[in-house]
């Protein structure tokens, strides 16, 4: 599959998007140079909760703040700026200038007729648990508009999603600190 994607990227830009705990056992220099990277981070109270109310049982191990970080230091580390970052929240307030950030820093054209689509397509088609509920919202999308920030009441939560959020919380905050700035 890998091999795949780097013959496709020889032709063109190629976009990929995946967790860095699952291809963690990837992470050389020579392979990551291959690709422009970006961070898309969401605060772990929202995807801790999220992930407990889907999935109670959830193992710490799948949250993946952890390897996050550590591939953005790696990346930071091997070109010696950090990779763009782009925080869900702020994605979410303002998309239109969200994106226009991102397609800046990763050098490619903002398409203002890319903020928008027809709905439809059946989320477990893409689904990696479950069938597609993960992604059901989505396939009924139209597009990205603005909504207002949700907060999530951490305290409110089970003493498990608590401890959780205490050990990932500052794997969040080392990215945000380098996120794009909305406008």
């Amino acid at each position: 599959v890998w091999r795949d994607i780097l013959t496709r990227a020889e032709k063109g830009p190629v976009f990929l998007k995946d967790f860095p705990h699952y291809i963690n056992h990837m992470w050389t220099a020579d392979f990551l140079g291959h690709f422009t990277h970006a961070f898309l981070i969401r605060d772990p109270a929202k995807t801790i909760s999220s992930l407990f109310n889907k999935w109670p049982e959830f193992d710490e191990l799948e949250v993946g703040f952890p390897e996050q970080r550590a591939l953005f230091d790696l990346l930071t580390a091997l070109n010696g700026a950090p990779p763009p970052v782009i925080d869900s929240d702020d994605l979410l307030e303002d998309p239109t200038a969200m994106v226009a950030a991102f397609c800046q820093a990763v050098g490619i054209p903002f398409l203002p007729e890319a903020m928008t689509w027809e709905p439809g397509g059946d989320p477990s088609a893409h689904s990696w648990w479950d069938g597609g509920s993960f992604h059901a919202n989505l396939a009924q999308s139209t597009g990205l508009t603005p909504q207002p920030r949700r907060y999530v009441e951490v305290k409110d939560s089970p003493e498990r999603v608590r401890r959780v959020y205490r050990r990932m919380k500052p794997h969040y905050d080392h990215l945000y600190q380098h996120r794009i700035k909305p406008a």
